[in-house]
């Protein structure tokens, strides 16, 4: 992406591509969740196996509940990646300026500890933006019928979802398991962008790869793997304070502590397999995508407004 990209263009840039992404990949988010709840703090030999894996779960979900099963939840999701990857996208590269004037003398130097707060810090607000709608996603898509996995939350649809818990619980229930969500997401976004921008330097640097489709496909697969590696725990953790009822969960910490005193370590990479099937190729779009978005957003505002706008 291009480091001298206007905010405003980078973050509806990161939401439009975010939501192509989404559309693709949302059917393995559906299954990632269900898997991450069965089986919860129920000891080993005791947990149901619904869903075995991102195809078996994807094929159960499809033959059971058919394909408005699978997108349930799509259009909290599609909000949900607007508030998040544009604040990512559209705030990431400002601050990691801003900072990187304040410490260094220029302004283009790379430092891995910015960047990775930088990350991390555009990652936290859209995470705290987008978290009532991410809330209600969790449970519509972890709601079955025929085969149901954790809580099961009946809401007729997402503004249905907001309402019941708006009424029920207020603000704090709309806000419920924020902290987790913020802490996921701070991990990931902490290690997506950097990983992105390390992998794309040193493939043109290492393999002589130009700027084009097949440096932004390498680049972004790098950056999804190793997102995925060090943000399922968190996500595990995130799935079930927000689909939990009552006060199943005090907090993040004490979340962790049950589910490893349970159902054993291995029990935060429930869903592994799925998460890596929706986020490797979410994150190859959203940034391939970004790329794209950002040249066309770019194009727009040089046809249709002057320099001297764009600064007011």
């Amino acid at each position: 992406m291009d480091t001298n990209t206007d905010p405003t263009s980078a973050f509806i840039a990161g939401g439009i591509a975010a939501c192509g992404a989404v559309t693709a990949t949302h059917p393995f988010e559906t299954v990632k969740i269900r898997m991450q709840l069965q089986g919860e703090l129920q000891t080993k030999g005791h947990q149901p196996h619904h869903y075995r894996g991102p195809l078996h779960g994807v094929s159960v979900i499809v033959r059971n509940e058919g394909l408005r099963g699978i997108y349930r939840g799509i259009g909290c999701a599609y909000i949900y990646q607007v508030l998040l990857n544009g604040s990512r996208l559209g705030f990431y590269e400002p601050m990691r300026h801003g900072l990187t004037s304040l410490i260094f003398s220029d302004s283009k130097t790379q430092s891995l500890g910015i960047n990775m707060f930088c990350g991390a810090a555009s990652g936290v607000i859209g995470a705290a933006a987008g978290s009532p709608f991410f809330l209600v996603k969790t449970r519509l898509q972890s709601y079955s019928p025929f085969l149901p996995v954790g809580t099961q939350h009946k809401y007729k649809n997402a503004v249905d979802g907001l309402g019941q818990i708006w009424r029920t619980e207020g603000v704090r229930g709309l806000y419920r398991g924020i902290g987790a969500a913020m802490v996921r997401t701070g991990i990931g976004s902490s290690v997506q962008l950097p990983t992105y921008f390390f992998a794309k330097r040193r493939l043109v640097k290492h393999l002589g790869m130009e700027e084009g489709p097949a440096l932004h496909l390498a680049s972004s697969t790098a950056s999804g793997f190793v997102v995925c590696v060090v943000m399922h725990p968190p996500d595990t953790v995130m799935s079930r304070m927000y689909n939990q009822n009552g006060n199943l969960y005090k907090g993040v910490f004490d979340c962790l502590s049950k589910t490893v005193r349970t159902e054993g370590f291995f029990a935060l990479y429930k869903g592994f397999l799925p998460h890596l099937a929706r986020i490797l190729p979410h994150t190859i779009l959203t940034l391939s995508l970004a790329e794209q978005t950002n040249k066309l957003v770019k194009k727009l505002e040089d046809r249709f407004f002057s320099p001297a706008d764009l600064k007011i």
